[in-house]
């Protein structure tokens, strides 16, 4: 960062952002979560798969202007069936942090018949630059890439804060120039945006508010709708990718095979992603009867909030899901590490994320946690450094 204190100041800031441990995880694993990737991308592609989906998205997300959504984020459980896709990103945190968590790591189990999935620090910052520079270019735009923008609300007041100026300083050192701010600060004359008084070329977006539906984003939203403003992921990402009632078709061979996916995707889609669908009146007692099997996600969710394991849900709550669009998705339990945290031997909770950029994987990282959904609230938990066993290792 070549900011004293910037590590201490993390460190007491969010005791819990990193875990105490590693995940291993074998090759072959990864492999197979390369190949989900490239499946829903294809999936994606379709126009018969994105005439289905974009319905249930706001009118502003329908408009494609080209960028494909940096960053992007697939959540795996690794169950003893093998790993389960439970849902896709858009706003995926954690890049940052995780690359340079890996970077550590990798000096300390070189050694050890082990490698961090992670390029090296100098490809990683090359590949961040090139991504946003390549998201310009997909809008139609020529000439340099000058400035950026890291917009989300009350920046300095969210938990993961510190990965924006990680970004910061990454962009910097690759040539481009990058703001951090809140919408509410943006300025929009018709033609030009501005942000602390200097031209805007690109938003890195930050917010969950994925439609830019708030009032408070209005500025964001009239520069995005009239191409003034190149911005990434955007609602037309979002509703193509992370909405979770997509995970309708993902989990449907069937409904996947006529929308005209491949059968090779199809078929790593269906040994992967768990059954999905939509809550509704016709189905609501059913699924209340046999909850214990399924997981309950609300369908623009974000941060597992508002997400129910089956076996915990209260009437009340129950009462709540069924007046707003929610999904249940077969539970794929997540898998298990067994550390020691203080002394004592402690069980986690495991998923593992793989941040992507149009189809390709720049890095896995894992996250290491108690309770119901992920968290970064776990003693001894957080984001953990994903290291590789080769297939022929013991």
């Amino acid at each position: 960062m070549g900011a004293p204190g910037f590590a201490n100041g993390l460190a007491e800031a969010h005791p819990w952002l990193f875990a105490h441990s590693p995940l291993f995880v074998p090759a072959a694993t990864l492999r197979q979560m390369g190949q989900v990737v490239a499946a829903v991308e294809a999936a994606a592609r379709l126009p018969r798969y994105r005439q289905a989906v974009l319905p249930w998205a706001s009118p502003l997300a329908h408009a494609d202007f080209g960028p494909a959504g940096v960053l992007m984020g697939y959540d795996f459980h690794l169950t003893e069936a093998g790993p389960k896709l439970i849902e896709v990103n858009t706003n995926a945190g954690g890049a940052f942090l995780n690359s340079l968590l890996a970077r550590a790591q990798r000096t300390c189990c070189a050694s050890a018949g082990v490698a961090a999935d992670t390029p090296s620090h100098a490809d990683f910052q090359a590949r961040v630059a090139a991504m946003f520079r390549e998201e310009w270019r997909r809008q139609g735009r020529s000439g340099p890439l000058r400035r950026v923008a890291i917009l989300d609300d009350l920046p300095e007041a969210q938990p993961l804060f510190p990965e924006f100026r990680l970004a910061q300083a990454l962009l910097a050192s690759q040539g481009i120039e990058t703001l951090i701010g809140d919408p509410r600060d943006l300025e929009f004359d018709g033609t030009e945006v501005r942000l602390q008084g200097v031209p805007v070329d690109l938003v890195y977006n930050r917010l969950v508010d994925f439609a830019l539906e708030e009032v408070s984003h209005q500025v964001l939203r009239r520069a995005y709708e009239a191409g003034r403003l190149v911005v990434t992921p955007n609602p037309h990402n979002y509703a193509v990718f992370a909405d979770k009632r997509n995970l309708t078709l993902l989990s449907d061979p069937e409904r996947l095979r006529g929308l005209g996916l491949e059968p090779a995707s199809v078929g790593v889609l269906q040994s992967v992603v768990p059954q999905t669908v939509l809550v509704t009146p016709q189905n609501a007692a059913a699924l209340w009867t046999d909850r214990r099997r399924w997981f309950f996600k609300p369908a623009r969710g974000h941060a597992s909030k508002a997400a129910y394991r089956g076996d915990k849900l209260t009437r009340r709550v129950w009462d709540e899901i069924q007046r707003a669009p929610y999904v249940a998705q077969a539970f794929a339990p997540p898998s298990v590490r067994r550390l020691q945290h203080q002394g004592e031997a402690v069980e986690l909770k495991v998923d593992v994320r793989l941040y992507t950029y149009a189809g390709q994987v720049l890095l896995a990282a894992a996250r290491l946690y108690r309770g119901q959904t992920t968290n970064l609230r776990t003693p001894g938990g957080g984001f953990a450094p994903v290291l590789v066993v080769a297939d022929d290792a013991r």
